[in-house]
């Protein structure tokens, strides 16, 4: 996969994928990482093993999808003034549910549109 950029609240923040614990040692203890300083999402080159999982496809898209949640909660300003907004609970509950809340808003479109 190759680097992106996605827009978060009218940030551009740029992906980038594939990198290595050498050069991001904050990858040591995340597979993925949001830096706010420079609007950099960082994910680690993912491969099976101890730390990760068999399907990295989908375990690659719940990092990003975590990180993503970091970057939204910044950009909003939630993360500095709430605890919550800082929990990897939530955060993980938020990128964890996300593929079933898409799917159930676009089952309910007409009605919530």
């Amino acid at each position: 996969m190759e680097n992106f950029k996605v827009n978060i609240l009218g940030i551009e923040y740029k992906v980038l994928v594939n990198q290595s614990r050498k050069d991001y040692p904050l990858l040591e203890e995340a597979d993925g990482f949001t830096d706010f300083t420079t609007k950099k999402i960082i994910i680690e080159k993912l491969k099976a093993g101890p730390r990760n999982w068999e399907d990295m496809d989908t375990y690659f898209r719940q990092v990003l999808r975590h990180e993503i949640v970091h970057a939204f909660l910044h950009e909003s300003g939630l993360d500095s003034n709430t605890d919550w907004a800082r929990n990897e609970e939530i955060v993980d509950w938020i990128a964890i549910q996300f593929p079933k809340l898409k799917k159930t808003f676009k089952e309910a479109k007409d009605e919530i549109s």
